[in-house]
């Protein structure tokens, strides 16, 4: 008999585990979570960089348009008149204390197409220099993002508008919290000097929209900045929060409201900017504004 001992057969490998449908489920679900991260971050990338590239040329061909406009010597006898077209650029605003290099095309209108070129003017709102409300919106995220920092002005910054003849310099009014104490001795600079609140603070506010009250009351609620509701139009009328009065009413004062999206990344709100015009100087003196050397 043979007495040897058989080898033994090789173990076999135990067979593969089965996903559970649980394990699967969440590796699903996983899987995409990380491709819906991909696509939002792409989206990012796009609306923040590609908009931005693809706004830059068409803010560089909106200037180079209005240039070629600019060079015929405006007529002394309509200088101060604005000739605008629909999605055309008009003007030039700049902020000195945003630097030298910041300065944007304002299009007429404020559609989606104008917007992604520039700053783009409320139609049916004054016109630079005009009493009125000189109104722009702008993108604040994207596209150019020209009222990206806006947020940042302070009382007395200078925004300064140049059209085809002339240069108009507003200031940021006081703010809300800055109003009570006007001028505070920080805000004795001398480009506060022809800064005030636009409304009497001695006066009471509860009748501040009747036409026949005049300016002293209507601007009670115009201060330098604001936050709203994106559905509230009235930051934009002649007198901002005061629709009912109309410039037939009375002489008003000659403002530049900027608005946009609060906070960046979103359309939940709006913030406002609010600034009046404080000097006009006419081209044909062949001198800039002395607040381009302004810092912040």
């Amino acid at each position: 008999m043979d007495t040897a001992v058989s080898p033994a057969a090789p173990e076999q490998p135990p067979p593969p585990e089965r996903d559970s449908r649980g394990r699967t489920v969440v590796r699903t679900i996983g899987e995409v979570l990380i491709t819906l991260g991909l696509v939002v971050l792409l989206f990012v990338v796009y609306e923040v960089y590609v908009t931005d590239w693809f706004s830059a040329g068409k803010q560089r061909d909106a200037n180079a348009a209005l240039e070629e406009r600019w060079k015929a010597p405006p007529d002394p006898e309509r200088s101060r008149r604005i000739e605008v077209t629909d999605g055309e650029a008009f003007a030039r605003m700049y902020v000195p204390s945003f630097g030298a290099d910041y300065q944007f095309a304002i299009l007429e209108g404020t559609d989606d197409k104008s917007l992604e070129i520039g700053p783009g003017h409320y139609k049916g709102t004054a016109l630079p220099g005009l009493p009125g409300n000189f109104a722009i919106a702008g993108h604040r995220v994207g596209k150019g993002a020209p009222f990206n920092d806006i947020d940042l002005l302070n009382s007395c910054d200078a925004i300064i508008v140049e059209t085809h003849a002339s240069w108009f310099v507003y200031r940021v009014l006081p703010k809300a919290d800055e109003v009570a104490g006007w001028p505070a001795k920080d805000q004795r600079r001398p480009k506060c000097r022809d800064v005030e609140p636009l409304w009497d603070r001695s006066l009471a506010n509860n009748k501040r929209c009747d036409p026949v009250l005049g300016q002293k009351y209507w601007y009670r609620d115009t201060v330098g900045q604001e936050i709203v509701r994106p559905e509230d139009g009235s930051v934009i009328s002649p007198v901002p929060h005061c629709p009912s009065v109309q410039p037939s009413f009375g002489p008003l004062a000659s403002l530049l409201t900027l608005t946009t999206c609060h906070p960046r990344f979103s359309d939940r709100q709006r913030l406002i900017v609010h600034a009046v015009m404080t000097s006009e100087i006419p081209k044909s003196m062949g001198i800039r504004p002395p607040e381009f050397t302004e810092t912040s």
